[in-house]
């Protein structure tokens, strides 16, 4: 069965008090509603919507970056989650599948739950409700079943006493054909206090017009909503301990865990040592057997196998470490190929550049690559030799097996096998750091006799 995403993503998230759409609020480095369509993607949607309302226009550019073929329904007015389902529908005109409704502030929905509920729907059930046993269950809407039938979703404030000692709770996560759910939607009326139209209305519906109703259980952790900055930080927290823990299975040594932070989309291979205080951005793949030291951020890159990175070393978008390159101290590298074997050792910078293989740049290197309004390329040979505090002023080349001597700063391109000095003539005054010293010691005596 065809399977269509819809996102609801439109809240404007009050007790965060941002200027930003709640769902725009991210962990381990993706907005919030991103990790709602992650999970989702894991079953191959046909379509996906994203109801957009507080800051529609961030959220949307924010989510087509993410996937340019994502739909996006706007929900002028906040009158319910029905009504936000509801705005899905002329996305989905003619689709003849299952929808699957998601919450954009509920990050941690596993595929493999969605996965259950797909099942429970290809069983025979109309509508499915994912529901979760409740430590406490304080004011969650209930779960009241039959039979293993879901009866009816009881909010809190409408339960009796014994509803209210029902555990089984509502996630609101639901799935049923799409046709079928928007028909349920339209039987669903706002006569309640808060004139909303409830998507929890349509089990009572269901049930009422003979369609079967399930519930599909996951661990409460997987339900945790995000409505406030606290909630925020122990959203993260919760993210970067299943990491840790995943890359430890995996064959990841972390020297000190819970120093090392990991973006949504961090791939490490087997084998890899990660030493303390180290973080990954987005975008970060590192392959098996290779050393990330400690105290440095790596952020839209790949290093390859046998790579050593640090300590203190910044990878920028775009860094590319064939196998056995070496990035050292204070080093960064940005928009860069650094070849097989090759070291950039101490306190350099290399952007827009190609590092050929096994060539060594000497600290502090800088690749001049910015003239102000664009950037320009530097092209570095195999085995060249880049002296310390050499400048090379791009869009210039070194060739294979060329050098440059210390201090030079480097302007046009230096032939294979050739070395480039370009440094001011030095002179030597005998004597005078002594005369100099003293006259400036004499001066300052004056200076503070008079004050």
């Amino acid at each position: 069965m065809a399977t269509a995403l819809i996102v609801l993503a439109a809240g404007k998230g009050t007790r965060m008090n941002s200027d930003l759409p709640k769902v725009m609020h991210e962990v381990a480095g993706a907005p919030l509603f991103a990790h709602a369509l992650a999970s989702g993607a894991m079953l191959d949607p046909e379509r996906a919507v994203l109801v957009v309302g507080h800051g529609a226009e961030t959220v949307g550019k924010a989510a087509r970056a993410l996937d340019p073929d994502i739909i996006i329904a706007e929900q002028t007015e906040q009158l319910g989650t029905a009504h936000a389902v509801a705005q899905a529908r002329d996305a989905l005109n003619g689709f003849d599948g299952d929808a699957i409704v998601l919450y954009g502030d509920t990050p941690f929905i596993r595929p493999e739950t969605l996965e259950a509920m797909a099942a429970e729907r290809a069983g025979g059930a109309d509508v499915v409700v994912l529901g979760f046993e409740a430590t406490d269950p304080g004011r969650y809407g209930r779960l009241i079943t039959q039979d293993n039938a879901l009866e009816r979703i009881v909010e809190f404030k409408d339960a009796t006493d014994e509803e209210r000692a029902v555990t089984l709770c509502n996630s609101g996560v639901v799935a049923a054909k799409a046709s079928t759910l928007f028909d349920l939607i339209d039987g669903v009326g706002n006569d309640n206090a808060a004139e909303e139209y409830y998507l929890t209305d349509i089990i009572g519906i269901a049930r009422a017009r003979g369609l079967s109703a399930r519930v599909v259980t996951c661990d409460e952790a997987e339900t945790m909503g995000i409505n406030a900055r606290a909630e925020l930080a122990a959203a993260e927290d919760v993210f970067q301990t299943r990491a840790r823990t995943e890359a430890m299975e995996n064959g990841v040594t972390l020297v000190a865990a819970d120093t090392v932070y990991f973006s949504h989309d961090t791939v490490i291979g087997r084998d890899t040592v990660v030493e303390p205080n180290v973080v990954f951005g987005p975008g970060v793949t590192i392959e098996s057997d290779t050393r990330i030291r400690a105290f440095s951020h790596l952020e839209g890159c790949h290093v390859s196998r046998g790579g050593v990175v640090g300590p203190y070393a910044r990878l920028r978008p775009g860094a590319e470490l064939a196998e056995d390159a070496k990035i050292g101290n204070f080093v960064e590298i940005k928009n860069a190929q650094i070849e097989e074997g090759a070291k950039v050792n101490h306190l350099s910078y290399v952007g827009d550049a190609r590092v050929g293989a096994e060539a060594n740049i000497g600290a502090g290197t800088i690749t001049c690559n910015y003239d102000g309004v664009s950037k320009h390329h530097t092209d570095i040979g195999a085995r060249a030799f880049i002296g310390s505090n050499t400048c090379l002023v791009a869009p210039v080349s070194v060739g294979d097996e060329a050098m440059t001597a210390t201090g030079t700063v480097v302007t046009k391109n230096v032939p294979a096998g050739a070395m480039a000095v370009g440094r001011a003539k030095i002179e030597i005054k005998p004597g005078l750091a002594v005369k100099l010293f003293e006259k400036l010691k004499a001066a300052k005596a004056r200076r503070q006799k008079g004050s």
